[in-house]
Order: structure tokens, then sequence, then C-alpha cells
């Protein structure tokens, strides 16, 4: 079993960037690819970004490629999300999913999930 918390969200206006963190309870965490996962109001949850257990290798949706970077950190038990270029249409409860093998970007196949943080970007 994984806990995760997300934290980093808040109020930003269009252009501004925000760090998001997701901080795992277990060491087993660093076997785990984990993703980055977002829903808007009235909208389905839609992947944002992956990364391998190693940090190798990362996908991105077409929406943020270029933007956002996720990064881990396994000593600290720790995925980053860091999003630049911040647009109104990322407005969304950002969430952080693990305990799959490979960075897959469909939601179902993730087992364990923060409870979200909120990000609201302005125009």
């Amino acid at each position: 079993q994984v806990q995760l918390v997300e934290s980093g969200g808040g109020l930003v206006q269009a252009g501004d960037s925000l760090r998001l963190s997701c901080a795992a309870s277990a060491r087993t965490f660093g076997r785990y690819a984990t993703g980055w996962f977002r829903q808007a109001p009235g909208k389905e949850r839609e992947f944002v970004a992956a990364i391998s257990w190693t940090g190798t290798s990362t996908h991105y949706s077409d929406s943020v490629k270029g933007r956002f970077t996720i990064s881990r950190d396994n000593a600290k038990n720790a995925v980053y999300l860091q999003m630049n270029s911040l647009k109104p249409e990322d407005t969304a409860v950002y969430y952080c999913a693990t305990g799959v093998g490979g960075a897959i970007m469909n939601s179902a196949g993730y087992p364990y999930w923060g409870q979200g943080t909120q990000v609201t970007v302005s125009s």
C-alpha cells in the first residue's frame, strides 16, 4: 500500500509557474512508475505526464508538452511536476498516481492515488 500526498497547488495568473510535489509513504514507491493526471469541473480525468521508476523515461500529453516537466527523487520518495507558462485551461485538480510497472497514460492502470491539489490559472 502506498499513500500519496500532493502539494504545491494554488491560484496564479496566466504565464506564471507552479511546482507540484507528490510525496509517497512507502519505499516501494521507488519501484513504480508514477503519473500526474488532472480533472477540470465537468470534465473527465485526463493524463498529464508520467515517469518511469528510474526517471529515465517520461511521457506527456500534447497539451502540456514543452511547458510541463515531470521528475522524481526516489531518495525522497517524491515526484514533481514543474508547470511553466500556465494557461487558464490548465485549471484543474491535479492528482498523482502510482503502483504500475511502466509509465502508462491510462488512469485505470494506477492502483494508488492522492487526494489532489487545486491549480487555478486566471487570465
